[in-house]
């Protein structure tokens, strides 16, 4: 008997389908991390309550059973055929499997008015280049310091900067915290 083949990673072009809808970004977010299947139910009742800004137990049967149903037919199935999960329509549970993790490389939130972080690391090499400048012609106050304190402190900006983007990063990752990231923006 012939063993069925490894399930392949998520394209790029089904990555970006899958978190194109909010609805099944929230799915994600309530499965991330979890190793047991889940009841489609207990999907549902999260994703409303995040979807309608209540606590679970204040979802009315209405609104747990519009997003169940689309869950069921559209949203789920597309997760599935993705590789993200693995949806079992007939038993009515999800489970994520390991290519969820491929998801979260995607997730970069960016809030409000926040800046990208590919552009605030631009902006400081812009900023520490013309500081590296300063000093190797001697302007002042630049002057004033030793030329490799002037490296260091560029060094240690982003230094810092890194640690404070690992930080961020770990905190809006998917499946961290009790509400999806995007929550905040609401």
């Amino acid at each position: 008997m012939a063993e069925s083949p490894e399930p392949s990673e998520p394209t790029e072009d089904e990555v970006f389908d899958v978190l194109s809808s909010r609805r099944r970004r929230y799915a994600l977010h309530m499965l991330k991390g979890r190793d047991e299947a889940v009841e489609l139910g207990d999907v549902a009742e999260q994703v409303a309550a995040w979807e309608y800004g209540e606590d679970v137990a204040d979802v009315s049967y209405d609104e747990r059973k519009r997003v169940y149903t689309a869950l069921q037919q559209s949203h789920l199935p597309k997760m599935d055929d993705a590789g993200v999960v693995s949806f079992d329509k007939n038993r009515g549970v999800v489970e994520p499997t390991p290519a969820i993790d491929d998801v979260r490389v995607y997730m970069d939130v960016v809030k409000g008015r926040e800046i990208p972080w590919s552009e605030y690391y631009l902006g400081l090499s812009a900023v520490a280049a013309t500081l590296l400048g300063a000093v190797a012609l001697d302007a002042w106050p630049f002057a004033m310091l030793p030329d490799l304190a002037w490296g260091v402190a560029a060094v240690a900006a982003f230094a810092v900067s890194a640690v404070v983007h690992r930080y961020y990063a770990r905190q809006t990752a998917l499946g961290r915290g009790p509400a999806p990231a995007e929550l905040d923006n609401a």
